[in-house]
């Protein structure tokens, strides 16, 4: 048993290369993991400078300094973060304040339509199983309202977290596209001078990362529009707090959208019932997922993220656990990183035993 321990050790972790690559990626999982709460301002302006360097890069192409270049970045992201702050997120929380007041009303309207499921299919449903639906209905309506009261209560210290973000976040992202080149110069001093290993990993990961991220925002905004403008149309209550979490739900492969076909179904049905209307709201919904899965994806992710469908569900379930909210947006940017390090690494191995 030792042996066959030993010789793994030898096989796998006898390649300094790999043990430099393996230790980075544990302090990196550890940072996140223990310190993640205290250290979130940072991670969250790391991860914008990130996404926002792309476009950096791209006008100092054009000759541009870098300086001029940062700062037209970064007026921008400043503008979308006021027009956020102003429209869209008073927008969004007017919508859910009214969501919260009609939420008993709703749960009547339900209540109602489900009671008289067992007369109009008797063979299909009982009223026993109705009353076991409404029962299960009332506790996740108690519990959320419970969770709603300690929000409102915590109101103040939310508030407070977000001036901080508001105020520290731009500015740390502002420095760190400017200094860029000076942060990395002072991070490199305490790495060993040899990681082509993890050099090559990086940079595999940072193509399909980076190209991930620019396809998945584009193709939420464009969802968002086109749910927003047939959610309206229909007159579906709420159209623009549904239309922006079915958006969100194309950054979760598969988990989300079967989430959101059921969230979409509850507020057609408490709204409309079964009606020629709930029919044409799910007919909607579904060609809409029908466009983004067959048309609108493959086009902005063409190449991008190789991971079959099984890993990319793991991942959701892995990292969300992990991670929570934050594990579920980035799960398949971190799944592609497990893969680029599992080929790194295998690559390596084999590259080692080939040699005479």
């Amino acid at each position: 048993m030792f042996e066959l321990f030993r010789t793994w050790k030898e096989r796998h972790f006898s390649d300094p290369q790999r043990v430099i690559l393996g230790i980075m990626l544990l302090v990196g999982a550890g940072l996140v993991y223990f310190l993640g709460s205290l250290l979130a301002p940072v991670f969250i302006s790391i991860i914008i400078a990130y996404l926002l360097d792309g476009m950096v890069g791209l006008l100092q192409r054009s000759r541009m300094p870098r300086l001029a270049a940062v700062s037209i970045v970064f007026t921008v992201f400043m503008v979308g973060m006021i027009v956020i702050t102003l429209w869209l997120i008073p927008l969004t929380v007017k919508q859910v304040s009214q969501l919260v007041q009609q939420l008993p009303s709703m749960l009547a309207t339900v209540q109602y339509r489900l009671l008289q499921l067992p007369t109009s299919y008797p063979e299909l449903i009982s009223e026993i199983q109705v009353r076991q639906v409404i029962d299960f209905l009332n506790t996740g309506i108690s519990t959320l309202g419970k969770r709603v009261l300690s929000l409102s209560l915590a109101s103040v210290v939310g508030l407070l977290h977000l001036v901080v973000y508001l105020v520290l976040v731009p500015f740390m992202v502002f420095f760190l596209l400017k200094d860029k080149g000076v942060i990395l110069g002072w991070g490199r001093r305490f790495l060993p001078d040899n990681m082509d290993l993890t050099e090559s990993v990086w940079q595999e990961a940072n193509v399909q990362v980076t190209n991930y991220i620019r396809g998945k925002g584009w193709e939420l905004l464009i969802i968002w529009g086109i749910s927003y403008a047939a959610f309206k149309a229909l007159g579906l209550q709420f159209s623009l707090l549904i239309s922006l979490f079915v958006g969100l739900s194309v950054i979760i492969p598969y988990i989300g959208v079967t989430v959101m076909g059921f969230v979409m179904a509850l507020a057609a049905f408490i709204q409309w019932g079964w009606s020629s209307e709930f029919a044409s709201a799910m007919v909607v919904y579904a060609i809409i997922q029908i466009l983004d899965g067959n048309l609108l994806a493959p086009l902005l992710l063409s190449g991008v993220v190789n991971l079959h469908p099984v890993a990319i569900v793991v991942a959701v379930l892995l990292f969300g656990g992990l991670w929570g909210l934050w594990g579920l947006f980035f799960a398949v940017p971190l799944a592609t990183l497990t893969n680029a390090v599992i080929k790194a690494w295998f690559a390596r191995l084999e590259q080692r035993s080939d040699r005479p």
